[in-house]
């Protein structure tokens, strides 16, 4: 990484984002002395001294009120578990990978609260706050190392939310408990710092307990002993419904986990281009014990047998994928005829719809995705035949959205079906495909090989992908993942739309990348467009 990458990253947190910057030298110490920097911040004249006097300078990021972030860090997986644990399954956040393997998950600093900086609030688990800083990447340490953020889980594509109380509560408990120490000095004797099953996270402490006895292979009624001995233990009574819903939390959770490990190796390595690391497969498919991981190089091994990887470098773990498969192109007869496609916004006047097209429609919440698809339904429902997947809307809200167009119910010609996951298999090769939407909620690398999928599938039809976008970017969920097989990409936000990608030009001297248009969304369904296709 070029010192001129790290500035302008800087820059870009300064000015962009509005965050504190320091300078840290590559022990984590700052350069200059850094509290005026937690009540004001460093304009670029100054941030640019930095860099110049100490080029290989880390970005530190001052938490707390003056940049409104709030950071946890975990060293350990087990910490990232068990924060992982308590986060809603929906919520996308900004995460970055520090050198050694751990995490640093990014939220709006909670202003209602004092949260400073803590150590051990968990096993592996600190936080900066009020008074702290963070190395931001691409900052790189004193071993040569590079800090990263996680794929479309950057400060551009996933915007800052608010903690889930399940979080602040273990936070605001562990900074209550170091403020009474001396309150707590019988309970010392056993962990430094205690704050397990203390009021505020009894709840999620007790499920933890659960799903480790669950995982570790402890019998159900010896389980449902030791939930029921915590729970005296605190001067409760016994509660045997609290007790049950614990467990069977647990008990779900494992029969999730459960895995062939094999098949998820397998299906991630061919999800995978160029080169791969097992340390990424671990992160990714969850694979923490170190019997697992002894099994996953045994199973690469196998797959280096079957020519499906090869190993690459001295490195243990390293590998390349090999890709052997190749499509036969019958360019002889093929049709040069473009596909009789109308599009909301007059697109076809700037790019040509073709059999086998995947088009992607990458949109904010809110801004219209539903509204554009049942557009394009309407616009293309007497030549084709349509097949519409929803993966939200049963039959009463289709009906409600359906009744807002100037039109008869009975004068709608399309199929519609509700499907949340595998598309790929109820795809029509040869018709028309709307998907509104790809869900997806972790593992964003997936989307890549969902799409392609549903693109093996297609003969002659087309699909039309709608996805999840954070407000800002170009690109949905998954980031770059989610652009490969698409020959025209747009983005929607509230009052514009963009295409980012367009591979086949209906006029070869007009480029219609890049090109935008504003409008009005009326009744939520109903466009008025406001200004011609033009770049900004």
């Amino acid at each position: 990484m070029r010192t001129n990458d790290v500035l302008t990253a800087a820059l870009a947190y300064s000015e962009k984002h509005g965050l504190s910057i320091i300078p840290v030298r590559p022990d984590k110490k700052p350069f200059i002395p850094w509290q005026e920097f937690q009540k004001r911040k460093a304009g670029p004249d100054e941030i640019r001294s930095w860099w110049s006097k100490w080029p290989n300078a880390m970005i530190g990021i001052v938490t707390g009120s003056i940049s409104g972030i709030f950071v946890i860090d975990c060293d350990t997986q087990e910490g990232f578990d068990r924060i992982s644990e308590l986060l809603p399954d929906s919520i996308v956040i900004p995460i970055a990978k520090t050198p050694r393997g751990g995490w640093h998950l990014y939220f709006l600093f909670p202003s209602d609260t004092k949260l400073t900086i803590g150590a051990g609030v968990l096993p592996g688990v600190d936080f900066r706050g009020e008074g702290g800083y963070v190395i931001a990447p691409p900052s790189r340490n004193a071993e040569g190392k590079y800090y990263s953020w996680q794929d479309g889980l950057n400060l551009e594509e996933a915007a800052l939310q608010p903690m889930p109380e399940a979080v602040s509560n273990i936070l605001i408990n562990s900074l209550y408990i170091e403020q009474r120490k001396d309150a707590y000095k019988p309970l010392q004797n056993l962990t430094e710092p205690y704050n397990m099953f203390m009021h505020g996270r009894r709840d999620n402490d007790l499920f933890h307990t659960a799903n480790c006895l669950v995982k570790g292979g402890m019998p159900d009624n010896e389980i449902e002993q030791v939930l029921e001995m915590l729970i005296v233990s605190w001067g409760e009574d016994t509660d045997k419904k609290w007790i049950e819903t614990k467990m069977q939390s647990a008990l779900k959770r494992a029969e999730r986990r459960e895995r062939n490990l094999a098949d998820e190796l397998r299906r991630w390595v061919t999800l995978q281009d160029g080169y791969i690391n097992l340390t990424d497969a671990y992160q990714s498919l969850q694979i923490l014990t170190s019997e697992e991981r002894r099994n996953a190089h045994v199973i690469m091994h196998r797959l280096r047998k079957e020519g499906l990887v090869e190993k690459y470098g001295d490195k243990s773990g390293c590998y390349r994928r090999v890709d052997n498969e190749a499509e036969p192109i019958d360019f002889l007869s093929a049709s040069t005829d473009a596909l009789d496609i109308h599009w909301p916004f007059e697109i076809e006047s700037l790019v040509r719809t073709l059999p086998k097209n995947i088009i992607v429609i990458a949109g904010e919440s809110n801004a219209g995705k539903t509204a554009f698809l049942l557009n394009f339904v309407r616009l293309n429902q007497n030549k084709h035949k349509i097949y519409y997947f929803s993966s939200e809307m049963g039959s009463i809200e289709f009906r409600d959205r359906l009744s807002k167009f100037d039109a008869p119910l009975d004068s709608w010609k399309f199929t519609a079906k509700e499907r949340s996951s595998n598309f790929a298999d109820v795809i029509k090769p040869d018709d028309v495909n709307i998907i509104d939407f790809l869900e997806i909620h972790d593992n964003f690398f997936i989307i890549g090989g969902w799409i392609k999928e549903i693109f093996d599938k297609l003969n002659n039809g087309i699909a039309v992908i709608a996805i999840q976008k954070n407000p800002g970017s170009d690109f949905g969920l998954g980031g770059q993942r989610s652009l490969e097989k698409a020959r025209l990409y747009l983005a929607l936000e509230p009052g514009r739309i963009k295409i980012v990608k367009a591979k086949n030009w209906t006029n070869p001297g007009s480029n219609p990348n890049g090109r935008e248009v504003t409008f009005k969304l009326v009744q939520g369904c109903q466009f008025r467009q406001e200004s011609y296709w033009k770049k900004p």
